[in-house]
């Protein structure tokens, strides 16, 4: 005994029109663009707004957990001194946040 299994393909009256086979992954793509690559697009510039805003005097975060007043600001550079007067160099790009404007809120 022998089984066969048809396959049946699309239908061969060539009625339907090519933008409407592609119309479904043309609204992923536009979804994918507008919940995913948009929003990391504006954020990324509004980090290095920030990054280039950084001023002497900024009580700032960096990327790993470091909280320190900003000394110097140079090109790439920034060196922030930490508590006793260390003072150590980061790129500009390991600063996360700024704490300026909740360490001015916590003393009001």
């Amino acid at each position: 005994m022998t089984s066969t299994i048809i396959l049946m393909g699309p239908p061969q009256g060539g009625g339907g029109s090519p933008i409407a086979s592609f119309l479904p992954m043309i609204l992923i793509l536009v979804v994918f663009y507008f919940f995913m690559l948009r929003p990391q697009m504006k954020k990324s510039k509004a980090q290095q707004k920030f990054r280039e805003g950084l001023k002497k005097g900024d009580h700032v975060v960096t990327i790993g957990g470091l909280h320190g007043k900003i000394h110097e600001v140079q090109e790439k550079t920034i060196i922030i001194e930490v508590d006793g007067g260390v003072r150590l160099k980061f790129e500009k790009t390991a600063v996360s946040m700024d704490q300026s404007a909740s360490l001015n809120t916590q003393q009001a």
